[in-house]
């Protein structure tokens, strides 16, 4: 199944409206700030029993970026030694977006099993619109190649994340679909996630618990609509990925953040 891999299910988060690309796609950010890091841990359903099968960590860093201050978003996903012998995955991702959250540069190098796959996106803004350059290396180490302008804001899985954070969803209805354009894997295409509501829970392993705003990735498949991952967000400024649920073919699987440091708001959503 594609689109399966932890990563891409961890960070693929709240919706993205299409915004005209005129408008260079700019935002405010009042979400993060460089310093930021954050850990997860990863666990799967083996046989009725939940056990650990690896790590996550996202970091936000300054950069320069072709003479421009920048964010620099990388995140790192790899299973440990357990996981490794059933399923290798060795996944790391970079964007690079300015402070304004438009997108300049994006990559994902992934091995998983015995495949390895680069993706690749460089974003620019002439005349109004986004121009995006893509070069996918798939695992036999052909090159596809994608060059396409569009008139609305194109986002990958990072800048979509870092964009998405700042958005507020107190006016979202249970039920409401929010479609977004996303680049990934050479190409261009349309994704949906579905607002189910705000729950409160508590973290596994530990006596923290959230507020939070509940999200739905789903795919469709004949017209029928199947759940990927459920998305657990914290319910303050910073919207912050707490908790994932994800349902793939070969079973369940689940992450949890365990540490967030240099956090930029106070963490109103956590229930003392």
């Amino acid at each position: 199944m594609k689109k399966t891999t932890i990563l891409w299910l961890l960070f693929s988060l709240m919706g993205i409206i299409a915004l005209p690309a005129s408008a260079q796609c700019t935002a405010e950010n009042n979400a993060f700030s460089a310093g930021e890091d954050l850990s997860y841990k990863l666990y799967f359903n083996w046989k009725f029993i939940w056990v650990t099968v690896g790590t996550a960590n996202m970091s936000i860093k300054n950069t320069n970026y072709q003479g421009q201050e920048a964010y620099r978003c990388h995140l790192i996903t790899k299973g440990n030694k357990m996981a490794d012998k059933l399923f290798v995955l060795r996944d790391t991702l970079v964007s690079i977006v300015n402070d304004e959250l438009v997108p300049f540069y994006y990559r994902k190098g992934a091995l998983e099993g015995d495949r390895y796959t680069v993706d690749e996106a460089w974003y620019s803004y002439p005349d109004g619109k986004n121009h995006i350059k893509q070069r996918f290396k798939t695992h036999k180490d052909e090159i596809r190649l994608n060059d396409q302008k569009s008139n609305v804001c194109v986002y990958d899985m990072l800048s979509m994340m870092l964009r998405a954070r700042s958005f507020d969803a107190s006016d979202y209805k249970v039920g409401q679909k929010i479609k977004f354009p996303m680049a990934d894997g050479g190409k261009v295409e349309e994704q949906t996630l579905i607002y189910r509501g705000k729950k409160n829970f508590k973290m596994e392993e530990s006596k923290t618990k959230y507020r939070c705003l509940v999200f739905s990735f789903v795919e469709y498949e004949d017209g029928k609509e199947k759940e990927v991952v459920t998305f657990y967000i914290t319910d303050d400024k910073n919207h912050l990925p707490v908790r994932l649920d994800m349902y793939l073919r070969f079973g369940s699987a689940k992450a949890f953040l365990t540490e967030a440091k240099g956090v930029r708001n106070p963490q109103t959503a956590i229930i003392k």
